[in-house]
């Protein structure tokens, strides 16, 4: 293991190589820099990563996992570093109370269901509304999660966006997918772009987009994303969870 010293180094280049990737992405198709988000996922890696990232200039942090995000992000308060959390990964309705209390952005609601469980967790635990975005399924697999158009009623689309946005403990900022293994990422943000496009019609502050990994990234800002969630490729290939 490398003491502190060097991975606040290695961070720091992966860093300084994930930011002119997204730079390099924002120019080539004449975006603003500025529009586009770094997610730092820090799944499986310690809080000492997410504070050698923070004092790099990182802001944005996402996690997948409620019993690894939640201790991590007392950890990083404690020592007295504030950053945005994300919740990024697939939410049960039993983990919305948890995750109500630390996250600043919920990239993965999918479903009426978990839209009111979480909508009567943030009511109770939080002072201010918690952000949330619709995960969309780009293919229809429901053992991906995400909301579809045309869905059944508990995980179709606009019934999940419209129960999100009836509360007054939620606030709907957009949508975030996940591009399908075996599809052109393209093709897969390409879809999401105009599903965004169509949500802002009916809600004009649903503006974030949510796309793109370390392998994708340059697809992702060629199709609109404002927030791209880069893991590997900034903090290193990860060991499987179990």
């Amino acid at each position: 293991m490398p003491d502190q010293d060097e991975r606040r180094a290695e961070l720091a280049a992966s860093l300084a190589r994930v930011r002119r990737r997204i730079a390099d992405a924002c120019a080539a198709v004449g975006r603003p820099r500025d529009e586009v988000t770094l997610v730092a996922v820090t799944k499986t890696y310690p809080a000492t990563d997410v504070l050698h990232l923070a004092g790099l200039g990182v802001g944005d942090v996402g996690e997948n996992r409620d019993q690894e995000a939640a201790p991590k992000a007392a950890q990083v308060r404690a020592a007295g570093t504030e950053v945005r959390w994300h919740f990024v990964g697939q939410l049960q309705r039993n983990k919305a109370r948890s995750v109500a209390t630390y996250a600043d952005l919920v990239h993965s609601v999918d479903s009426v269901r978990l839209a009111g469980a979480l909508a009567e967790a943030a009511a109770r635990h939080r002072e201010s509304p918690l952000d949330v975005l619709v995960q969309v399924s780009i293919d229809g697999d429901p053992a991906r999660g995400g909301a579809r158009l045309g869905g059944p009623p508990d995980t179709d689309l606009d019934q999940v966006a419209e129960a999100i946005a009836v509360t007054q403990s939620l606030r709907l900022r957009g949508v975030m997918t996940v591009a399908p293994v075996d599809w052109d990422p393209g093709a897969a943000f390409e879809r999401l772009a105009g599903i965004a496009d169509r949500m802002r019609v009916n809600y004009p502050t649903a503006t974030v987009v949510s796309a793109g990994m370390s392998a994708d990234v340059e697809s992702a800002v060629e199709y609109g994303a404002t927030h791209v969630r880069i893991g590997s490729a900034l903090l290193g290939n990860r060991a499987s969870l179990r």
